[in-house]
């Protein structure tokens, strides 16, 4: 590492990923803000293959586009900030160059190779191997632009403002392992805006790239004309997404969608996430997750009993048996506990519990102080 006394050299290395630059930029920001240590942008554009497509794990660049890539050339960062498959194969490849003597911070789950990141930082949704380097937290650290909130805000309050109220958006997202969009989603959901419009509000149904076309026209069938509808398949006019952040008075997330929650979740409106139906697979696949749930649990107790479970998930980790997965039911039951959801069609406190922007946010800045303390171990000479 650099010399005692000398701020760190820090790289963000990023690619396109909106949700997973953003949870490293809050990382960045605290750290500039704290400790006074500022950091550099490597921002990564990757090959046309591979904007979708999943490249191989490990300490590679043939993946990026060079000629629209910031470069990565010496002197190397001592520390690196990223996310996501394609950037963190750039972080395992840079610090390769240093000799090993860069330190990576990897904010989500990890695609493999979990033994070179030196922290990895992962939200309740995930259930990574319970490895020393593994660090839990509850919410993902994506946050609102306030000038995407403002802007939606200028846009769509004037034609919101003739809609019935209470405003109830319907954030609908696509099939998701182990979740299947089928007939009982629509009633579901159906059930659902009948009863909104039953109270006089209104249903605003905000579909996503993720939607199936054909589960959106199931839907939409002899839906009253008082349904106000957003297809992404087959749109009418604006995304009214982020307008609907900033005014809508309720709101109704598809159980696939964790980005969608979280936003909602940190505005501190009324959240509500509906359930969804497995497949024919979805069984097998839930009991998969089960029990990763239960051996990839963080460390409890210093027990015989303890060390034969931690013991016995690497093994299955390194043999490849079971694999870091989501584990969808638990981060919902999370946000239900804390009061920032209900279910959907929940009848009990009609008015919805949520806990408001002020506990998701705490909620955060005890995971930052607890994840600056993880980094100042990473760099001891500071």
């Amino acid at each position: 590492m650099s010399s005692q006394g000398r701020a760190p050299r820090i790289w963000r290395v990023l690619g396109d990923k909106r949700g997973d630059n953003g949870q490293v930029e809050v990382i960045a920001e605290a750290l500039a803000r704290q400790r006074g240590w500022t950091s550099e942008l490597r921002h990564l554009e990757m090959q046309p293959r591979y904007v979708f497509g999943k490249p191989r794990v490990g300490p590679t660049l043939y993946h990026l586009d060079p000629e629209r890539s910031d470069a990565l050339t010496p002197p190397w960062p001592d520390l690196i900030l990223t996310s996501g498959r394609r950037p963190a194969n750039a972080a395992l490849w840079i610090k390769q160059q240093s000799g090993g003597r860069s330190r990576i911070v990897l904010v989500g789950k990890p695609s493999g190779w979990m033994a070179h990141f030196d922290l990895i930082i992962t939200s309740a949704e995930t259930l990574p191997a319970p490895f020393p380097n593994v660090m839990h937290i509850g919410l993902p650290l994506m946050q609102l632009d306030p000038a995407r909130l403002e802007a939606g805000r200028a846009e769509w309050e004037q034609a919101f403002a003739a809609l019935p109220r209470p405003l109830v958006a319907f954030l609908i997202g696509g099939p998701t392992n182990p979740f299947v969009y089928n007939n009982t989603v629509v009633r579901r959901l159906r059930d659902r805006i009948d009863q909104v419009l039953a109270s006089g509000g209104t249903p605003y149904l905000v579909g996503s790239r993720r939607t199936p076309p054909r589960f959106m026209q199931r839907l939409r069938r002899d839906l009253p004309a008082a349904v106000q509808v957003y297809d992404w398949n087959d749109p009418q006019d604006g995304n009214p997404y982020a307008g609907l952040l900033a005014l809508g008075d309720r709101f109704v997330v598809t159980g696939d969608s964790i980005s969608m929650q979280v936003e909602v979740a940190r505005l501190g409106r009324p959240l509500e996430i509906l359930p969804l139906p497995t497949g024919w697979f979805g069984g097998i696949d839930n009991a998969r997750r089960r029990l990763a749930a239960w051996l990839f649990q963080p460390v409890r107790a210093d027990n015989s009993g303890e060390r034969a479970r931690i013991a016995t998930a690497r093994a299955l980790y390194h043999l490849r048996l079971l694999q870091q997965t989501r584990h969808f039911p638990r981060f919902h039951q999370m946000l239900v506990d804390q009061g920032l959801a209900r279910w959907a069609g929940d009848d009990a406190d009609a008015a919805g519990a949520h806990g408001g922007p002020d506990r998701a946010g705490e909620q955060t800045e005890q995971d930052l102080q607890r994840i600056l303390e993880r980094i100042d171990r990473l760099l001891p000479d500071r």
